[in-house]
């Protein structure tokens, strides 16, 4: 059974740093597209970055040059590290993967950039 389990939100200042993780389990790790989604109050969720099996990356505009995604296959764990936070990300952020064609969801960590 396929379980995303992302932890590492909180509360920070604007300009603050967080690094987010994504536990992951009951699938191939090392071989799967992992990728970090967000959702902000009243808006869709959106692509921040994704990595390959190979450690390619691929990042969104929004949050470019200020995100850094990476992955340790031995610990099956994606981490999204984020810097210089704004308020605009302030929103619940999302590991997914795709299985077999299969688009599965973590449960979110809430992320808020506030003074």
């Amino acid at each position: 059974q396929v379980h995303l389990v992302e932890s590492g939100g909180g509360l920070v200042q604007p300009g603050g740093s967080l690094r987010l993780s994504c536990a992951a389990s009951g699938f191939s790790f090392s071989s799967a597209v992992m990728t970090w989604y967000r959702q902000a109050p009243g808006k869709e969720r959106e692509l921040v970055a994704g990595i390959g099996g190979g450690g390619r990356t691929n990042y969104a505009d929004s949050m470019k040059g200020r995100v850094t995604i990476s992955r340790d296959n031995a610990e099956n764990t994606v981490y999204l590290q984020m810097n210089s936070l704004k308020p605009e990300d302030t929103a619940v952020y999302y590991c997914k993967t795709w299985i077999a064609g299969i688009q599965y969801w973590g449960q979110g960590t809430q992320v808020t950039v506030s003074s």
